[in-house]
């Protein structure tokens, strides 16, 4: 079995998808069968991320269609890659991680449309789909014509604080205790304005905003709680590592994840596997990934968001069980799980 695997956004490992790329990579290595070769597409620089005993292409802007050789199964990771085989022999697995672009708010009807049938395209190539998550399968049966390509739900994994290979280092600015953590990129669909008005109703605490702060966004957050005074309790760290992003589940009271476009939510498993309490919409994928044990939001109401909060708190003190029971449930997505269903979804193909 002879397999292209496109990774080509490790090019931002800040990112749930880069994350996606290396953890994924890294697990089908391990599992690979003797008979299989593998041949990765990577970024300029990243030869021999997947060690010596695979084979690399180099993605390149100007060239997004290879034929570089004969392959039995190309797998494009994500529904907005560029990259796909010229070649219509090989069988085609395409991961959908979420259909995000069709809540925005920002796009127009002619837009959505667009994005949706450079989509559907690439499911016509498909020789099977997989997505993140139950829901993100749902939007795809609802909004594509998939039939009648076989389509698998694949969880993602995540790397348990146990197994990372990096100690938690604390970040090079102070950041008092106790404070409340969100990871992921500051973009509008992440809700995160929602949050500030919890810092009036729970003075004594700050709020860390870790992730990629490259959109207008952070800046409207910045203005936001510089009108309601609380500038000085908010902390928006831009992209961090690993090492640092440990020592923030590490050391938060709660991890709030108010979003309303999610196709998984990584940083929700992440930071159960923490056994810290999260706190989360009740929109598109969290509920699933979440799970009876994480807190839900009613509503996006200040007083509502607070009482969730606040009420939260105080049961988590209350039940000792609380953390390990999260610890639990974030152990149910491991990469190990997902490359071997990955694995199984390739030979079946064959």
């Amino acid at each position: 079995m002879n397999l292209f695997i496109d990774t080509e956004r490790l090019r931002d490992l800040h990112s749930g998808l880069g994350q996606f790329c290396l953890q994924m990579g890294r697990e089908l290595v391990r599992q690979r069968p003797p008979s299989a070769q593998l041949t990765f597409l990577v970024p300029q620089g990243q030869q021999g991320v997947f060690g010596p005993d695979v084979s690399y292409q180099t993605a390149v802007w100007w060239r997004k269609w290879y034929t570089p050789g004969a392959y039995d199964i190309w797998h494009c990771t994500h529904q907005d890659s560029d990259f796909l085989p010229a070649a219509k022999h090989s069988r085609l697995v395409f991961t959908i991680h979420d259909l995000n672009f069709l809540e925005r708010p920002d796009y127009s009807d002619a837009k959505k449309a667009h994005k949706r049938a450079a989509v559907q395209r690439k499911v016509d190539r498909a020789s099977a789909i997989a997505t993140i998550s139950e829901y993100t399968a749902s939007v795809v049966r609802n909004h594509l014509n998939v039939a009648p390509i076989p389509l698998r739900v694949i969880h993602n994994g995540h790397s348990p604080p146990d197994n990372l290979p990096q100690q938690a280092i604390a970040p090079p600015f102070n950041v008092a205790r106790p404070f409340f953590l969100f990871v992921g990129v500051l973009h509008p669909k992440k809700n995160l304005h929602t949050l500030l008005p919890l810092l009036e109703a729970f003075p004594e605490w700050q709020l860390v905003l870790a992730g990629p702060d490259r959109h207008p966004y952070a800046t409207y957050l910045r203005e936001q709680a510089r009108q309601l005074g609380i500038q000085e309790r908010l902390t928006v760290t831009g992209a961090v590592d690993e090492p640092t992003k440990s020592w923030f589940y590490q050391h938060c009271d709660a991890f709030l994840f108010p979003s309303i476009s999610e196709g998984f939510g990584l940083p929700v498993v992440e930071a159960m596997s923490y056994g810290k309490p999260v706190f989360l919409s009740q929109r598109t994928s969290l509920p699933e990934i979440g799970g009876k044990d994480a807190y839900y939001f009613d509503s996006d109401e200040p007083e509502s968001m607070a009482e969730t909060v606040f009420e939260g708190l105080n049961d988590f003190r209350a039940n000792p069980f609380r953390a390990d029971r999260l610890r639990q449930r974030a152990a149910r997505f491991s990469w190990e799980r997902a490359a071997e269903q990955y694995w199984q979804l390739y030979t079946d193909l064959m």
